[in-house]
Order: C-alpha cells, then sequence, then structure tokens
C-alpha cells in the first residue's frame, strides 16, 4: 500500500496574529502620549494648564497648522512631498489682504478666488511633479520660492493694514467666533479631516492614491493612471492651503509677507509623525489629528512652563526626526507584516512512487 503523505506544514502566522498588542500600541501609542503629556502638564501648572482657556487656546492656535498639516498628508499618501504649502500660505493670506483692504473686493469674493487660486497652484506644482519629471522635493521648492518673491512684489516688502475701519466683522468672525462653547477653527479641522478620511478609507479615489503611493508600478499595471491621481493629490493640498490662508488671513488681520513659512515645519512634523497613529505605516488624516495634538499638548506645556523663545523650533526639529524614524519603521513593519500574510503555505512533498508488483525498488538504474 501507498502510505500516506506527511501533513503540509502549517501555514506560517503574520506578525500581527502573532502580536496583536503591539498592533495596537503602534496605533494608539500616540493617543496615550497626548494624554500622558496632558496629565503631566496638569500636575505641573494646576492653576494655568488644566483649564477651559488652555483648552481653548490650543484648539484656537492649533487649527491652522492642523488645517496645513491635512494638507501635507495628501501628497505624502502618494509618496510625494509639497515643500510649497508654506510659501503658498503667505501668498494666499497676503491676496486675501490685498483684495479686501486694498482693492475694495467683498471679502466672500476674495475668499472664493484666493481658495480657487490654491487649487491653480496645487494643479501646477503636480503637472511639474509628474508630467516634468521633476522630483518632488526639488520641484515644489522651486515653485515655493517663486510664490515667496510674487508675496514680496505684491506687498512691496511691507504689510498690508487695514484702515481705520478694520476689516469686516464677518470676515473676522470665521476665526474668531465660537458654536457649541468651542472655537470655530475647531470644527473646521474635523470637518477637514472627516472628508479626508471618508475620501482616502471608504471611496475608490483614496484606494488608487494609497496604490499609487506604495507601489506605482503595480498600479500601473492594473491600469491606474498614476499621473493624473498625483495631479489630483497636488491640487487638494493646494485647495486646503488655499482654506488656511483665508483662517490666517482672518486670524491675523494684517498681511505679512513672511508668516506663512513658520508653519512648514509644524504641519510635515503633524503629517509624518500622523503616518504612526491609528493607521501605522500610511498617512491618515485621523493620524494626522492626533500627531497635532501631541504637538499642541506639548508646545503649550512648555510655553506655560516659560521656556525660551527657541526651544519651540528646538522641539519641532526633534520631533521632525523622531517623525521621520518613526514613519519608516512603520512602514517597514507594515510591509514585513502584508508579505508574512500573503506568503503562502510550504506545498508538501511528492507522494511517493508505489512499489512495484516484482518486488524490486522502482528506482531508475
Amino acid at each position: 500500500m501507498t502510505p500516506p503523505p506527511p501533513p503540509a506544514p502549517p501555514r506560517r502566522r503574520s506578525g500581527r496574529l502573532r502580536r496583536p498588542g503591539g498592533h495596537h500600541i503602534g496605533a494608539y501609542g500616540l493617543l496615550v502620549l497626548t494624554a500622558l503629556l496632558y496629565l503631566v502638564f496638569s500636575l505641573a501648572l494646576p492653576d494655568t494648564f488644566p483649564t477651559l482657556a488652555t483648552v481653548d487656546s490650543i484648539l484656537s492656535n492649533q487649527s491652522i497648522p492642523a488645517v496645513l498639516a491635512l494638507a501635507a498628508t495628501v501628497p505624502i499618501v502618494t509618496g510625494a512631498f509639497d515643500l510649497s504649502i508654506g510659501y503658498a500660505l503667505g501668498l494666499a493670506h497676503v491676496m486675501v489682504m490685498q483684495l479686501v483692504v486694498n482693492e475694495g473686493w467683498p471679502w466672500p469674493l476674495a475668499c472664493l478666488t484666493v481658495i480657487a487660486g490654491g487649487l491653480a497652484v496645487g494643479v501646477l506644482n503636480g503637472v511639474i511633479v509628474e508630467f516634468g519629471r521633476i522630483d518632488s522635493f526639488i520641484a515644489t521648492l522651486g515653485t515655493g520660492s517663486m510664490m515667496y518673491a510674487v508675496t514680496g512684489w505684491v506687498t512691496d516688502g511691507g504689510r498690508i493694514v487695514p484702515g481705520p475701519q478694520g476689516l469686516p466683522p464677518a470676515f473676522t468672525d470665521l476665526y474668531d467666533s465660537s458654536f457649541l462653547g468651542l472655537p470655530v477653527p475647531a470644527f473646521y479641522v474635523l470637518a477637514l479631516a472627516g472628508i479626508l478620511w471618508l475620501v482616502l478609507e471608504r471611496l475608490p479615489i483614496g484606494r488608487y492614491l494609497y496604490v499609487v503611493g506604495s507601489n506605482p508600478r503595480a498600479a500601473d499595471l492594473v491600469g491606474i493612471p498614476t499621473r493624473t491621481y498625483t495631479v489630483y493629490a497636488f491640487a487638494a493640498s493646494g485647495l486646503i492651503v488655499g482654506f488656511a490662508g483665508v483662517l490666517l488671513a482672518a486670524q491675523q488681520q494684517i498681511g505679512n509677507p513672511s508668516v506663512g513659512l513658520d508653519y512648514l515645519l509644524p504641519a510635515f512634523v503633524g503629517a509624518l509623525l500622523g503616518s504612526t497613529a491609528i493607521k501605522p505605516g500610511r498617512p491618515n488624516a485621523l493620524g494626522t489629528l492626533v500627531a497635532v495634538a501631541v504637538l499642541a499638548v506639548g508646545l503649550t506645556g512648555i510655553a506655560q512652563l516659560g521656556a525660551d523663545f527657541w526651544t519651540v523650533p528646538l522641539f519641532n526639529g526633534g520631533t521632525l526626526l523622531i517623525a521621520v524614524g518613526l514613519a519608516g519603521y512603520a512602514a517597514r513593519r507594515r510591509m514585513r507584516g502584508g508579505a508574512a500574510r500573503d506568503s503562502p503555505a510550504a506545498p508538501p512533498p511528492p507522494p511517493s512512487s508505489p512499489a512495484p508488483e516484482d518486488g524490486t525498488t522502482g528506482t531508475p538504474p
């Protein structure tokens, strides 16, 4: 009789199945860190930090960095970087002030025009990167420098200051008003994060963007137009930056040609650090929100402790290095986990040849 074939070796389990706790720590570690930071600063500053005024200050002051971080997240999904967002933010808020103060435009028309201009700038960046075959770092740094030049030309190197009548109250209320006892800008951030979460996680276009970012060649093979979707990502980023410029103009109420650059580093810190949270290994809107919360709580606590002004860029720069390292580690871990899950079971060895009836071994001479 032919002996039964040996059983197939057990299928190798992925790292996620073997270490479920590790996944949860990676996904929600930043959220826990935010709570721990808030607790530490509350114990260190019991009279000033755990107050409603501090919460309002965080939600209000960090709304524009959060919006800009969400804008930076979209191109990163496709594997590109938009270094022009800081310059574009400065140009957008200066153009709002220029149109409202010096040109006398109605503020709703000025805001819509600037947001549409942000969309056009985003499309231009995408076209230069994809159809010009220029690395996104170089291309967006070049276009950003050109936008900074346009900002200086519009303002003539000075500031745009409203007259004695000030700006229209309805315009400044875009930033200064409150809703349900909370600053209105916080609701802008939540709405924008919800829209990006829906687009990236639940709609086909989001899945296409992730495929383009993770494996452009595979995207080409399955018929996804990688260039088109990369342009879409830059266009979305430009549109969001235009909206952030409107909020910045409503907050600052003057046109400052150099203020936008201060937001560039925090935006990328939030976007890159956010790729290590909620869905470790890939950029996502909810993770970006959590990362911005970590930065906001940390910077607010440091400021209330009376730290010197230079601690802010030190904190942002150090956090950026940590964010890049953690993002790379999370991406590699995710790829290893996916490879382990997708690896097929080892095939069983071929069955033994039946022994011939004449008693020979059946081995060929």
